[in-house]
């Protein structure tokens, strides 16, 4: 079986078996929902990969991505689009346009933020900021210090988005550049250890009264080498619920639960490469927002039918 007929049938499976959509609790109708919707390390790929001489053949393309995420826009009420990085470098369209082209149509789509992933940085600093001015949306990472370079002001550490009543605080993480990255490309950016980082950004947006923290992670999602920092050692920051995570190109079935010492489970998500698939993540909160409930999506495959 081609590995493309294999993911297709182990999603549909799942699926079918209920896994798609397994919520942990139940509350009534009167509940405050919010639906996530998410990307990683789409590096690029404009278009749908081509129907020959491709393990992913036939899957992914921005014009499909864009169609599925209108049509839940029109079902769900409140809707957050957000991308782990890595969104430069892969296809002659990055080599041509330099990034102008991805960031155009992801405006068009509406994504509400990104982070940056190392790839980010392939055109040098001067390369991210020519293409500021396409981003409709944030860029946030909250470990990267800028202030000493010419990137200063155009990224944030942290957003906080109203979505009905659901206040959301969304930050950034970004990788480690030293060995990944040229110098000459990041400059005088200053990487920050991201557990100490994290810990400071959840305490400034539950004073801000956010209901819910999610992490945007170009991180990676685990490594047997304990000297990088992985999504599974963030996930320990007490306070994030939910991890959206990038770097690995990592492909889970469904999102990872990790439950902390005092009991508080961190949902952990990644959702592949190159945009073949759509993560999906609905969380669902009671009228005093006291309590809140998670609802996991398999994969959304992007293909054809999209």
């Amino acid at each position: 079986m081609e590995r493309r007929d294999f993911l297709r049938t182990t999603l549909l499976s799942a699926t079918a078996m209920g896994l798609g959509f397994s919520p942990l609790q139940t509350f009534g109708a009167t509940d405050f929902k919010l639906t996530i919707l998410h990307t990683n390390d789409t590096h690029s790929r404009i278009e749908p990969f081509p129907e020959t001489g491709n393990q992913w053949k036939g899957l992914g393309g921005m014009a499909r991505r864009a169609t599925l995420v209108q049509k839940i826009r029109k079902e769900e009420p409140n809707v957050l689009l957000l991308d782990a990085g890595d969104i430069f470098q892969g296809t002659p369209y990055f080599n041509f346009f330099g990034g102008e082209l991805e960031y155009k149509l992801m405006s068009q789509m509406g994504y509400d933020a990104t982070t940056m992933g190392n790839h980010d940085f392939d055109l040098g600093l001067t390369g991210f900021v020519k293409q500021q001015p396409n981003a409709k949306f944030d860029v946030l990472v909250a470990n990267y210090d800028f202030s000493k370079t010419i990137v200063k002001g155009l990224t944030k550490p942290y957003k906080i988005y109203q979505k009905g009543a659901i206040k959301v605080g969304v930050f950034g993480l970004g990788i480690e550049l030293n060995g990944l990255v040229p110098t000459k490309l990041y400059g005088d950016t200053v990487w920050q250890a991201p557990i100490p980082v994290a810990k400071e950004m959840v305490q400034e947006l539950k004073a801000k009264g956010c209901h819910l923290i999610i992490c945007l992670s170009h991180l990676g999602y685990e490594y047997a080498d304990k000297k990088f920092v992985s999504d599974q050692d963030l996930a320990q920051v007490e306070g994030i619920d939910i991890i959206i995570g990038g770097h690995s190109h990592t492909l889970l079935s469904k999102p990872t639960e990790v439950q902390q010492a005092n009991g508080h489970k961190v949902i952990v998500n990644q959702v592949g490469w190159a945009g073949i698939c759509l993560g999906r993540i609905d969380v669902s909160f009671t009228t005093d927002m006291a309590k809140k409930s998670v609802a996991y999506h398999t994969p959304i495959l992007i293909d054809g039918k999209c």
